[in-house]
């Protein structure tokens, strides 16, 4: 993905000054410069100054580990029971910090199997085998089955693969995933229902089953309507009903008052349409025994135990969230002991992520080997013998990266130590490759090593060994991605692709249908937290950038050709037009998903920013003055209207039904305690921290040390990462962060600035093309970069409502680092060096006659 970016930057730019293939790009190099200029770099000075911070961010790191205090965990439980015995855990004895206090029993049957069961409907359990999930509190609809809730009784009147017919005894209701339908007629809309709700009810009702939104049916609350049974004294949303690939699945909610209870005996046929009461032999469906034999791990308040049993032992290995403790001991029963095991930071597990390693390592040796001995790239003659080092680090480092996301996927992740070389790496490779010539990869750089600095103070502040994971996370991708770039970058400059313009617009236009399908598989078979561990939104902000900087750069040119004679129909007009119509299925798609499946507005904000900057990038670059002066006063219009909520207050709002209930907790959190629960927390962590960190240090005390309170906050590595940073290091050192976000953004535009400067120099079409769509790609970029600084600060510092954006940089973002912020810094990597290729073609042609 990354590798496509840069090419599509590379195409038709200015080659080295060297003696072979400047033949065929000389018509592509801009105007001569006047002699003796000098390609820009960063002054030494600044240069030495962003080295100082980036070598002062790593020693914090190790510093970080060195001072961490000792901890020690569960490697494994051990539970002796007898025939016909059973015992009740929970979290203290399982060392699971998001377990109830008593959660699981343990059954040892005289028959000899083993069974666990749910203690309450409130703590729920999940059994795994293979690729199969079974949770308590869950049963999959069968025909002719009866359920209860409350005063409520149902019966299963009619079952296929794809709906539910029942009836309560006054209504019959239909259920087809997506849509209920009460006596024949589907239910309308409910009244509290935003714009986006209302568009994915209307969906539903009208596309096949195929392609529709798949909506939970509710039981419970006051009133029927979308995709909600009401029932009488009981809480909304007491019981689901949710239609999987494979059945329909009825769920009791955890923690609601009203029990479901269920009766899965067929005591009448199908065709008796009238329930009946619900047989002495019903059961609470949460507190069924689910066997263990043959499981391969049971799952406890989102601790994963690796289930072994050997006679009247059983052994569990958990994982993922396990308690830290400050020494090798605890209060046990007598029928339960563990083995501990210390956390150590400097250890390679062992694992099958090391056996793909060696593959990968061997087949890059492999390729090295053989392009050596060919004569084949980086070992041409023209490659200097940095460029061939700097490819196979880059691609080392990526390979890595991908190694060490393999083994935390395998649940066996490097230390933290390991992740912090790596990280270490990482940032000094991108620092030395591009630092010196681009002021926007430096800040780049300074900003991702104060992202990873915090989130390993995270890490190791938390009583559970899971906060390091994302620590863990963020090293793995950004190696993976900071590798890829580079060594794409330098491999581009070395040789650059000849791509025809027609089959970079076709791998473009794959690049859209490649993001649309990402957005599809989200909405049908994912949430707003993503598909398959991933956020497919960044990778259409990254497709949207692209096909947009293209769109405009291809219009541009065309404009500038009006003039000139050419056989011009309404067909080829057409198809024109045609061309230019790639950005905006994508911008609608990113607009239907905000409006249908994203709780919030973020996603609008981030898309009017973003809009808002690329039509004042237009307006400037083509000098029509007065369409930026609308631009300008509609983002004062967008200030003034904060400001005017703010001094509104909730009673201005009370009728509100646009995401009214988040406008009444922003401006009144106090009488929200529970929905505010994110913005008074992440408040009062801002305060604590005051101008130098909670240790008046600017953290420099605690570093290492616990969190403390700070983890109470929810999201507080993602959304509310800049509550912990400023709780941790104070409000100074969050000046000197906004600084260098500041100065990341400038970067950009200067990027951007000389890239369009090239375009005005260039000879011929693809090289105007190539400088303007560097330009509006590094604008673009930097419009959705500025609508997360936006966002994320405007949140934590409760200037907007809470939105769930995560800071770029710094927040635990897998997918934005992975997707968009990685290829955008390649994007300014191979900006930056093609744009210094051009100043040194141009400084040598101008001093001397003779080819350069």
């Amino acid at each position: 993905m990354a590798y496509l970016f840069a090419a599509a930057a590379r195409l038709g730019g200015a080659t080295r000054p060297r003696g072979s293939g400047t033949s065929r790009a000389a018509s592509a190099q801009p105007a001569p410069v006047r002699a003796g200029r000098a390609p820009r770099h960063l002054a030494w000075g600044t240069h030495v100054v962003f080295a100082g911070a980036l070598a002062v961010l790593c020693a914090l790191q190790v510093l970080a580990l060195w001072r961490a205090p000792a901890a020690w965990y569960p490697a494994a439980i051990r539970l002796s029971l007898p025939a016909g015995a059973s015992v009740v855990l929970g979290r203290d004895q399982l060392a699971a910090p998001r377990a109830a206090p008593s959660h699981v029993r343990i059954e040892h049957a005289a028959s000899g199997e083993w069974l666990a069961a749910a203690v309450s409907q409130a703590a729920p359990i999940a059994i795994q085998r293979g690729d199969e999930v079974q949770r308590s509190g869950t049963v999959p609809i069968t025909e002719s089955m009866r359920f209860a809730l409350g005063a409520a009784r149902f019966h299963v009147t009619a079952l296929d693969s794809g709906s539910v017919t029942m009836t309560d005894g006054q209504s019959q209701w239909r259920f087809d995933g997506g849509t209920v339908y009460r006596d024949g007629h589907a239910q309308v809309a409910c009244p509290d229902a935003h714009v986006g709700a209302r568009i994915a009810t209307i969906w539903n009702r009208f596309t096949p089953r195929l392609i529709n939104l798949r909506k939970p049916l509710a039981f419970g609350g006051n009133l029927h309507c979308a995709t909600r049974i009401g029932i009488p004294n009981v809480d909304a949303a007491a019981a689901t009903l949710i239609r999987t690939s494979e059945a329909f699945i009825l769920t009791a909610t955890p923690g609601a008052a009203s029990p479901l209870v269920v009766n899965q005996s067929p005591a009448h046929s199908s065709a008796d349409r009238q329930p009946s009461p619900v047989s002495s032999n019903a059961a609470f469906p949460a507190r069924a025994a689910l066997p263990l034999a043959a499981a391969d791990a049971l799952i406890v308040g989102q601790t994963r135990f690796a289930i072994r049993t050997v006679g009247d032992v059983l052994t569990l290995t958990p994982s993922r969230h396990v308690t830290l403790y400050t020494s090798d001991r605890a209060d046990l029963p007598s029928n339960v002991s563990w083995d501990w095991r210390q956390r150590q930071h400097w250890t390679i597990p062992s694992g099958p992520a090391w056996r793909i390693a060696a593959v990968l390592i061997a087949v890059l040796l492999l390729a090295t080997a053989i392009a050596a001995q060919r004569g084949r790239w980086p070992f041409t003659r023209d490659a200097t013998h940095a460029e061939r080092i700097a490819c196979l680090a880059g691609a080392a480092l990526a390979i890595a990266g991908l190694t060490a996301l393999l083994m935390q996927r395998a649940g066996t992740p490097l230390g933290a130590g390991i992740s912090l070389l790596l990280n270490c790496a990482a940032l000094w490779t991108a620092l030395i490759l591009f630092g010196r010539s681009s002021l926007a990869v430096s800040a780049a750089v300074i900003l991702l090593a104060t992202g990873l600095l915090a989130q390993l103070e995270l890490g190791l502040g938390g009583a559970d060994i899971a906060w390091l994971r994302h620590f863990q996370k963020t090293s793995a991708l950004l190696a993976l991605g900071i590798g890829t770039a580079s060594f794409a970058v330098i491999r581009l400059n070395a040789r650059p692709l000849r791509i025809p313009q027609l089959t970079l617009e076709w791998l473009l236009a794959a690049l859209a249908l490649l993001a649309l399908a990402a957005l599809a598989a989200q909405v049908l078979l994912g949430d707003e937290t993503g598909v398959f561990d991933l956020q497919p939104v960044e990778f259409a902000k990254l497709a949207l950038t692209a096909l947009t900087a293209h769109c405009i750069a291809v219009g541009l040119g065309w404009q500038q050709q009006r003039n000139l004679p050419s056989k011009r129909t309404l067909r080829t007009d057409t198809l024109r037009w045609l061309r230019m119509s790639g950005p905006v299925f994508i911008f609608m798609a990113l607009l239907g998903l905000a409006l249908v499946q994203v709780d919030d507005y973020s996603p609008l904000i981030l898309l009017t920013v973003w809009s808002t900057a690329i039509l004042l990038t237009w307006s400037i670059a083509t000098r029509r003055w007065l369409l930026a002066i609308p631009v300008l006063l509609a983002a004062a219009a967008g200030v003034a209207a904060i400001v005017m909520l703010r001094e509104a207050g909730p009673q201005a709002l009370a009728g509100m039904n646009f995401y009214g209930d988040r406008f009444q907790v922003w401006l009144d959190p106090a009488t929200h305690p529970h929905t505010g629960e994110q913005m008074l927390l992440g408040a009062r962590a801002i305060a604590d921290g005051g101008w130098f960190g909670a240790d008046n240090w600017f953290g420099l005390r605690t570093l290492g040390q616990s969190a403390g309170d700070t983890l109470r906050i929810p999201a507080v590595q993602d959304d509310f990462a800049p509550a912990f940073f400023l709780n941790r290091h104070g409000l100074a050192a969050a000046l000197l962060l906004w600084t260098v976000q500041a100065l990341f953004l400038a970067g950009l535009l200067q990027a951007a600035a000389r890239a369009w400067k090239s375009s005005a120099g260039s000879r011929d079409f693809h090289g105007a093309w190539l400088g303007r769509f560097r330009c509006f790609a590094l604008c673009g970029g930097a419009a959705f970069v500025l609508g997360h600084f936006l966002l994320s600060w405007g949140t934590n510092l409760a200037i907007f409502p809470v939105m769930g954006q995560p800071m770029s940089f710094l927040s635990a973002g897998g997918s934005h680092l992975l997707f968009f912020i990685c290829p955008l810094l390649g994007l300014v990597g191979i900006t930056t060096i093609s744009a210094q290729n051009s100043e040194e073609v141009s400084s040598c042609r101008s001093m001397s006659n003779t080819r350069c």
